[in-house]
C-alpha cells in the first residue's frame, strides 16, 4: 500500500526526473544544493528528421530513463534508499515522452514509499535560478522565454507570481526555430541561429517583437517571424542573394532587445532589486550579455542559471520539486501526464 511519510524534512534529498521532450534527465539535490545532474539526449537522432519525432523520443526515453537515474545517484554519491522524495515533470510536453518519466517516478516512489511530487515543466524553468543562488528569495522580476512561453513575471513568493505581460501569439523559442528552418539550419534551431548571427550585422530592419499602442505589456513573434520569412522568400523570387548571417543577426536583435528593455523597465517600475530568467531562450549568449549589461546600468542584481540549466534538465525539476515538497504538495498514484498546462 502506498502511504508515504509526509513529514516535511529540512534539506531533503530529492530526485528530479525530466522527460518532456527529447532529453531524458535526472538530478539529485539536498535542499537547494545540487549534487548531480545527468542528461541523455536524443537530439542527434531527432536532427535527422529536422525536429522532434514524438515516437522516437518516447522510445529513447524508455531506453535511457533507468540509466540516467543510476548515473545521477552515482554522481551524487547517494543510495536510492536515502531519497526523501521523487519529483517528476507531468506536463507540459509530449504525452508519450512524459508518460515514460512519470511511470518510472511513480514506480520508484511506490517501491520506496516516499512522496511523489508533480512538477509543471515551466515552473521548473522558473525555479532554476534558486540553484544558481542558494540565498535567492522573492520578490523579484522574472523573464521567461522558451519554446512554448514568453512572459514577464513578478515572482511574489516561492509558489506564486503575477503575470506582467507576455506574447499574444508565438513564443520566442518557436520563432528562433522557424527562422532556423528558413535559413536551412539544422535542429536544434536556436543555438544555430545564435552561432550564425555572430558572423553577421544587424543591418536589416525587421519589426521588433513588442506590440505598440497596447494597454498591456505584450510581445508578438508572429509578425517578426513572418517578416523574416517574407524577406528570404522575396529575395529568392527576385533571384537575389541574401546574407544568412545578417538575417540571423537582425532577427536576433528584433527578438531579444525588446525583451531586455521591458524586463529592466518592469523591475524599475516595481522597485525590484533583482531580476531572474528561465527557459531555453535564456541560454542565448546575446540575450545574456545584453540583459547583464542593462541590469548593471540600472543597478539591478541579475541571477542567470548556467546555460545548461536553461535548456531542459532535471535539476530545475528537482528545484521546483523542493518548493512543492516544503509546501506539502504531494501527488498520488492517479497522477497523469498533461500535454498542456496553463502558465498560471
Amino acid at each position: 500500500m502506498y502511504n508515504p511519510d509526509k513529514t516535511i524534512k529540512q534539506n531533503p534529498l530529492v530526485l528530479g526526473i525530466e522527460s518532456s521532450c527529447d532529453e531524458t534527465a535526472a538530478a539529485v539535490i539536498r535542499g537547494r544544493r545540487l549534487l548531480s545532474s545527468e542528461i541523455i539526449s536524443s537530439a542527434t537522432e531527432q536532427a535527422k528528421y529536422g525536429g522532434v519525432v514524438p515516437e522516437i523520443a518516447s522510445r529513447a526515453h524508455t531506453d535511457a530513463v533507468g540509466e540516467v537515474v543510476n548515473r545521477a545517484l552515482t554522481a551524487a554519491g547517494v543510495k536510492i534508499t536515502e531519497l526523501d522524495a521523487v519529483a517528476v515533470t507531468y506536463g507540459a510536453g509530449l504525452l508519450g515522452a512524459l508518460l515514460v518519466g512519470l511511470s518510472f517516478a511513480k514506480s520508484l516512489a511506490y517501491a520506496l514509499n516516499i512522496p511523489l511530487i508533480a512538477v509543471n515543466h515551466i515552473r521548473g524553468h522558473l525555479a532554476a535560478a534558486y540553484l544558481q543562488d542558494e540565498a535567492l528569495k522573492p520578490p523579484f522580476v522574472t523573464l521567461l522565454a522558451s519554446g512554448g512561453h514568453t512572459a514577464l513575471l513578478h515572482t511574489e513568493s516561492y509558489s506564486d507570481f503575477n503575470v506582467l505581460g507576455g506574447t499574444c501569439d508565438d513564443a520566442a523559442g518557436e520563432a528562433f526555430d522557424k527562422v532556423a528552418r528558413v535559413l536551412g539550419l539544422e535542429y536544434p534551431g536556436g543555438v544555430n541561429v545564435e552561432r550564425l548571427a555572430k558572423n553577421g550585422e544587424g543591418s536589416i530592419k525587421f519589426p521588433p517583437c513588442l506590440v505598440k499602442n497596447s494597454e498591456k505589456l505584450q510581445f508578438s513573434y508572429s509578425g517578426l517571424k513572418t517578416a523574416v520569412i517574407n524577406y528570404c522568400h522575396n529575395a529568392e523570387q527576385k533571384g537575389e542573394k541574401i546574407n544568412p548571417a545578417d538575417v540571423a543577426c537582425s532577427f536576433q536583435h528584433a527578438a531579444v532587445d525588446p525583451l531586455v528593455k521591458k524586463t529592466v523597465e518592469s523591475a524599475k517600475a516595481l522597485n525590484a532589486g533583482t531580476v531572474t530568467a528561465g527557459g531555453g531562450v535564456i541560454a542565448n549568449g546575446y540575450l545574456r550579455e545584453t540583459l547583464a549589461a542593462e541590469c548593471q546600468k540600472a543597478g539591478i542584481r541579475l541571477i542567470l542559471p548556467e546555460k545548461k540549466y536553461c535548456t531542459d534538465n532535471a535539476a530545475m525539476i528537482a528545484a521546483e520539486g523542493l518548493i512543492q515538497y516544503n509546501l506539502g504538495n504531494f501527488a498520488d498514484m492517479s497522477l497523469n501526464a498533461r500535454a498542456q498546462i496553463p502558465l498560471k
